[in-house]
């Protein structure tokens, strides 16, 4: 029996799609469409014509605006009586306002979509919250870590933490710290080092060293300055570590390109920080 095989056409590329709406007291207040019916609402000055304009039933319309009325901590439509006409409905200064601050938190969030979509969504490379969060800092090292362990101190905390790949670093940060980020275990953190910080050491069989940190692996590439070199290390779990050492130090421990190494990192110079 003949088969056959359906070639694809093409890659497909995953695509991120949000809506943003606001809520009050648990229940549904506004969205694009009720929005864009306060906009309609105001370039009227009747919800007869807004609902027209909008295409929907005067009943929807009523029953969209007076939900928002009810459940918005002022009313965002109001009827006036009198003048030219026996009277108009208007958007309050409170409904005005719902507008603009709606549609500057959409910005952001169809900015946060996108940003998603373009260094998220490809299943191929490792996901970065870092490049989503656009965040940009002069720590060099920069990874999402997950807390393991919190153990409690007098005055500084323990803090364990697991790097993609299986990595284990240990952060020491003062009780303040433990409870401002509100550090729990199996909490996203994000783990930032200098690479002033890093410590890069060879043959260390024997050895006993006070940094708790320790990340062996291969060098993957040296750039040499006037006076400093920058060292990229590749641990064995995939992690990069980035160290600025002095060039007499690069000769001296033979760091070049697939030499092995370790990066030594003390736990005092781990910072934690977490997205609010």
């Amino acid at each position: 029996m003949a088969t056959t095989t359906r070639k694809r056409k093409g890659k497909n590329h995953l695509e991120v799609h949000g809506a943003l709406w606001l809520s009050a007291g648990g229940e549904r207040l506004a969205g694009h469409g009720r929005i864009e019916l306060l906009r309609a609402v105001a370039e009227h000055g009747s919800i007869t014509q807004a609902a027209k304009a909008f295409g929907m039933s005067y009943k929807a319309a009523w029953d969209a605006i007076d939900a928002m009325n009810q459940r918005a901590s002022a009313p965002v439509v109001e009827r006036v009586i009198g003048g030219k006409g026996g009277g108009a409905t208007r958007v309050t200064a409170y409904g005005q306002r719902l507008i603009e601050r709606y549609e500057q938190v959409n910005t952001v969030h169809q900015r946060f979509l996108r940003l998603v979509e373009q260094d998220a969504m490809d299943l191929d490379q490792a996901f970065s919250l870092l490049k989503v969060l656009n965040m940009k800092t002069s720590a060099r090292n920069q990874w999402v870590g997950t807390v393991t362990a919190v153990r409690a101190g007098a005055v500084n905390d323990d803090i364990e933490l697991a790097l993609p790949g299986g990595q284990r670093l240990a952060a020491t940060v003062t009780r303040g710290s433990t409870a401002s980020l509100a550090l729990r275990e199996q909490m996203a953190v994000i783990v930032l080092i200098k690479s002033s910080a890093v410590m890069l050491a060879v043959d260390l069989a024997g050895a006993r060293i006070s940094a708790r940190n320790r990340i062996a692996g291969r060098v993957a590439s040296v750039t040499p300055g006037a006076v400093n070199a920058e060292v990229v290390l590749r641990g064995d779990g995939g992690v990069e570590v980035v160290a600025v050492v002095p060039q007499g130090a690069v000769a001296e421990l033979g760091l070049a390109p697939g030499a092995e190494a370790t990066a030594l990192i003390k736990a005092s110079d781990v910072v934690l920080a977490v997205v609010s």
